[in-house]
């Protein structure tokens, strides 16, 4: 069964073109990988053939691919499109909220629309304009200061769009908003992952929250060394009891925590994007595996005769027993009664222990991009708003305020919370935590980062504005800057290291001092900007500036909405 949805606003069809399969000189120039690939979505799809003239690919994702292509239009005009096939695999459920925000919030305000969509079985395929643009990472350090501005304003402008019928983007990065610097156009792609607010207009999303709330978490109390006797922990008010518990237990949650990280529908940024630019915190992702994290294996078992368990399934077989007899929740509740101060000893054993079931279990989204999560996202907070947006929106203004890109990038949630913590500081992500319901505990004081002083350090500029009289955006009188290492690994030992060499950097070995032709704008940065930026970084989501409020700022009081 096959079937065509189009959008009821479309006044332009396609018409039928000629096939092209056997058109090899069109293909000449693309890979074997690509061609093949372009081969098999025309004989997944087949109804393309008629349609579309597939160009190239363009774009590849987790979850998606995405091709350039052309199509004949009645008036005899030739009008390129971007051909979106989303794998097999994706829930149908997914897909069509997928298309149900792109409909309803898309077309305006910078925010993408669709044009076509066809299916065929399990092969989806969304059709939308094509907006040729630009690589973030190629322009960053050659965009002025006005630019960079329009560039924030216009994204506010889809953000605002998108908040206004209660979807949560989750995974906003300059790969998925687009810009043309030309011509100036803009536009905020990838609704894959988004998810709905409480209230949202858009009603598939409240039943694929729905859904997504059947999942479970990993146990909640992983703790992260920085180095130099460093370290971060996360968890729940009730659990701060079971800090006693043994480091086996600990690093096995943070293992854990990592391998759920690479199983998350977040997607990296293109390999690309890496190469070339120097991020604040090079870091890469390590085996979770490591041989650091290895236990004893022949450490004695907490036995619980109540509780069947993997290593008992022989025993079960015999008796003919069925497990189902036994619920998770009848399990949880026979081990509520073991001791918190045990240890646990089911790290690496084909068991769970009394211990890890006694735990309460958190269910939280994590969706989303590494880098670009917001403090509640990477403390698994299960209440998230459309703020998880707007702190995204505030890492890409820093990258491009401090001409650095990626800003962070961390290989696992509670590295990339130290990380915030270098820049925010560790009291004030403390606190924050604690409106959210969070306990974050660190065994160090890292000092807030004053937001201008680091970006001018970073870009290479100094600003010749007035600053404000009293206390600027960022509260610290810390006005070091990150030490940046040029394409080296940044292990979570590194970090406390970067700490303590914030002064060296300080004093001569940040970035080359930009020559004073080449400013852009650059020399004129006012206070405004990092006061937009403080607001957008702020900790706590509670009181973190929306998308209306930003568009509303002094930052942009000369541009119209």
């Amino acid at each position: 069964m096959e079937t065509v949805l189009k959008s009821p606003c479309d006044e332009q069809h396609p018409q039928q073109a000629e096939d092209f399969h056997g058109n090899a000189e069109q293909n000449s120039k693309l890979s074997a990988g690509v061609k093949k690939d372009i081969e098999k979505l025309y004989e997944a799809v087949p109804q393309l053939v008629n349609v579309f003239k597939i160009k190239e690919k363009i774009g590849e994702g987790t979850f998606s691919s995405v091709y350039l292509a052309t199509a004949q239009l009645k008036t005899g005009y030739e009008e390129k499109m971007a051909l979106k096939h989303l794998i097999p695999t994706s829930h149908p459920l997914r897909i069509a909220a997928e298309l149900q925000c792109l409909t309803v919030a898309g077309g305006q305000d910078n925010v993408m629309g669709v044009k076509y969509c066809f299916r065929k079985n399990d092969h989806v395929v969304i059709v939308m304009p094509y907006l040729e643009h630009e690589s973030f990472l190629d322009i960053l350090n050659s965009l002025s200061f006005e630019e960079v501005r329009e560039y924030m304003f216009n994204l506010f402008k889809a953000l605002r769009r998108i908040h206004h019928f209660g979807i949560v983007h989750r995974d906003v990065k300059p790969s998925n908003f687009l810009y043309n610097r030309q011509l100036k156009k803009y536009a905020l792609v990838d609704f894959g992952l988004a998810q709905g607010t409480s209230d949202t207009k858009i009603q598939l999303l409240k039943t694929a929250h729905s859904e997504d709330q059947q999942g479970s978490c990993l146990p909640t109390n992983p703790i992260v060394a920085l180095g130099n006797g460093v370290s971060v922990s996360v968890t729940a008010p009730k659990q701060t009891a079971q800090q006693s518990a043994s480091k086996a237990a600990d690093r096995r949650s943070s293992s854990l925590s990592k391998a759920q990280m690479k199983q998350g529908r977040g997607g990296k940024e293109d390999s690309v994007h890496h190469s070339g630019q120097r991020s604040v915190f090079g870091e890469r992702n390590f085996n979770v595996y490591s041989s650091t994290y290895q236990e004893n294996s022949n450490m004695k078992l907490i036995k619980q005769s109540k509780i069947i368990d993997v290593s008992s399934r022989k025993l079960v077989t015999k008796k003919k027993i069925s497990t189902k007899t036994v619920s998770n929740g009848a399990a949880r509740k026979a081990a509520s009664g073991c001791p918190l101060n045990l240890p646990c000893d089911c790290y690496a054993t084909d068991r769970v222990c009394s211990v890890c079931l006694s735990r309460r279990q958190q269910v939280a989204p994590r969706a989303g991009t590494p880098g670009f999560r917001a403090p509640e996202v990477l403390t698994k907070c299960p209440t998230q708003t459309t703020a998880i947006d707007m702190w995204s929106a505030g890492i890409i203004f820093l990258s491009l305020l401090s001409g650095r890109y990626p800003f962070f990038k961390a290989s696992d949630d509670l590295t990339a919370l130290a990380q915030i913590m270098t820049v925010r500081g560790s009291r004030e992500t403390i606190q924050a935590a604690k409106t959210f319901g969070k306990s974050v505990v660190c065994t160090q004081v890292v000092p807030t980062q004053n937001l201008r002083t680091l970006c001018e350090k970073l870009r290479g500029t100094s600003s010749s504005c007035k600053r404000s009289q009293g206390e600027g955006p960022s509260r610290s009188e810390n006005n070091t800057a990150l030490p940046v290492a040029e394409d080296k690994s940044c292990a979570p030992e590194a970090l406390g290291k970067q700490v303590q060499h914030l002064q060296s950097f300080q004093e001569g070995d940040g970035a080359l001092e930009m020559k004073a032709t080449d400013m852009k704008g650059w020399d004129q940065v006012p206070d405004e900007a990092y006061d937009l930026l403080d607001k957008l970084l702020d900790l706590n989501p509670a009181t973190r500036i929306t998308a209306k409020e930003a568009l509303l700022h002094p930052f942009f009081k000369d541009m119209r909405l």
